[in-house]
């Protein structure tokens, strides 16, 4: 029950009591005399009344309970406060009241026996506050004025906060010409004191609990560190904050392998070069994020990619972009530049769709074969025909105008002189058209068979007519016999020489050949069949 209604509870006893009174006739003792004062007299009896309530008659000195505190001030943690509660009552039980409610009780806070003695051990600063101690008496409450106690505490531990600022572990990055503000907070009372070392000189340290930087540079990059202090505590905090000014990023540079590269023999690493070393790197492949895998591997910083045994579809494009939580950048495409092949060769021909291993054509007519094969860079093609040491250079080989000698098979190679890979594939021609049923060595026989009669007939009608005048035949009857038993010259080119003539050997004369009768020793020439010499040839036998 509060104060005003247990005073409105004792009113209105006042009121029941006063109503009594005007029908109760009073005592002799008290029987009003001529020269009594009637005011003295109500004033007493209304004395009477207060007195049986318990309430002290008006210009009594005031009996409520008093407070006294040890220290009205205290440090936390540190100290001890005790408050004493009198009263000039007895038999009354004493009540505590903090800040307006009931105090509660718990193991730092000790009451004594009567209830008089209140003891705060090791004071926090939530035992700051008023405290009040109320004596209670049957139906009388009488509390005291309120008593404060101030509890110091502080600074409690802090961390420098930095608007517009991303923290990464230890240090917060803050974007280059972004305005940023520094600021503390704490617990303490009273209010602290604020000292702040920053790493440079440009501006007078600041002694508020914040500050803002506008257009924040890389001379603002460094530790920031604020002394927070309390003179009454006499407690000192000390706080750090690193910062990282992130520049504007520019674009990077993926640094190209300076060896050739050769597919399944080579492997390469891929540089992004950026002068940002805060930011972070991503590496994209065909347009899309990386995945790492065993053939694709990157090193801790993301700024190496390394390509275990190439593939021929390791060229790319690979991209690296440079990031960080307010920009980003990407470099150009770039391909690999890597040697491979050749691959399995084609033959393919003119007339003839698709891929050829033997190809007809007419005689006369021309015929083109072409030679292809995946490589990089681009393979060598040479063309051979079998049986023959001529070879012609080319991709294409084109045959003007056949003939039976451009028979046979043609052998394609294909070389890549970076890989030092070769490869080859072959095709078969046939010549087709009109010819002759005798071979070409019967036309051959038939020829030197021809030269053979033309020259015997010549020999045996030189011998004929010139028996008296044998001087003027060239030829010895054993030369033309010795002829006819030899073939014609070869027509190869080359066998067209001749050497120093040798002496004719011995022949046996065909007997059907007239010859000198035995007798007849006085001339070594026939006579001449016919007498006119004008009709014979004459040949000069020093030629």
């Amino acid at each position: 029950m509060g104060l005003a209604d247990l005073w409105g509870h004792h009113w209105a006893e006042i009121l029941l009591i006063a109503s009594l009174l005007t029908m109760w006739s009073l005592p002799a003792a008290v029987q009003l005399t001529s020269d009594a004062n009637p005011l003295t007299t109500i004033q007493s009896e209304k004395d009477v009344v207060l007195s049986m309530l318990g309430t002290p008659p008006p210009g009594t000195p005031d009996s409520s309970p008093t407070i006294a505190i040890s220290q009205d001030t205290a440090t936390e943690q540190r100290e001890n406060v005790t408050f004493r509660c009198s009263t000039q009552d007895a038999d009354v039980t004493i009540h505590w009241v903090f800040n307006d409610l009931p105090l509660v009780f718990h193991e730092r806070v000790q009451l004594s026996t009567d209830g008089k003695t209140l003891t705060i051990l090791t004071v926090q600063r939530e035992d700051s506050g008023t405290y009040k101690c109320e004596a209670q008496a049957f139906h009388q409450v009488r509390s005291s004025a309120p008593t404060f106690l101030t509890v110091n505490h502080g600074p409690d531990p802090f961390e420098i906060k930095l608007e517009s600022g991303v923290s990464r572990g230890e240090v917060v990055e803050v974007i280059e010409g972004s305005t940023v503000t520094f600021s503390v907070e704490t617990q303490s009372h009273p209010p602290p004191s604020y000292t702040w070392f920053l790493p440079y000189d440009s501006i007078p340290p600041p002694t508020m609990s914040s500050f803002t930087i506008q257009a924040v540079s890389r001379e603002h990059e460094g530790t920031y560190r604020c002394l927070v202090s309390n003179g009454a505590t006499h407690l000192l905090r000390l706080g750090a904050l690193k910062v990282r000014v992130l520049e504007t990023l520019t674009k990077p540079h993926i640094v190209p392998p300076s060896l050739n590269l050769v597919e399944n023999a080579s492997s390469v690493a891929l540089t992004c070069q950026t002068p940002h070393e805060g930011a972070g790197v991503l590496w994209l492949l065909r347009g899309q994020a990386l995945l790492p895998s065993d053939h694709l591997v990157l090193s801790a910083d993301n700024r190496s990619l390394v390509i275990h045994g190439l593939r021929r579809d390791d060229t790319g494009p690979y991209e690296c972009e440079v990031w960080n939580w307010g920009s980003r950048a990407r470099s150009e495409p770039f391909r690999l530049a890597m040697s491979y092949g050749p691959d399995r060769v084609d033959i393919t021909s003119g007339s003839a769709p698709g891929v050829v291993s033997t190809v007809e054509a007419e005689l006369n007519s021309s015929l083109t074969l072409q030679c292809r094969a995946e490589s990089q860079p681009g393979a060598e093609f040479h063309w051979t025909l079998e049986q023959s040491t001529a070879v012609h250079a080319g991709q294409v080989l084109i045959i003007w105008a056949l003939t039976w000698e451009h028979q046979g098979i043609y052998n394609c190679t294909a070389s890549n002189p970076l890989t030092h890979l070769a490869r080859s594939a072959s095709v078969r021609v046939r010549v087709v058209g009109p010819q002759s049923s005798l071979s070409a060595g019967a036309i051959g026989g038939i020829a030197i068979g021809i030269l053979a009669v033309i020259a015997l007939s010549a020999g045996l009608g030189c011998f004929l007519y010139i028996r008296n005048a044998r001087r003027l035949c060239p030829w010895s009857l054993t030369d033309l016999s010795l002829h006819s038993q030899k073939e014609p010259p070869s027509v190869t080119p080359g066998n067209n020489s001749h050497g120093p003539r040798k002496p004719s050997p011995e022949v046996t004369l065909d007997p059907l050949v007239p010859t000198l009768p035995k007798g007849n020793t006085e001339s070594h020439y026939e006579v001449l069949v016919n007498p006119e010499r004008n009709i014979y040839g004459q040949i000069n036998p020093s030629v």
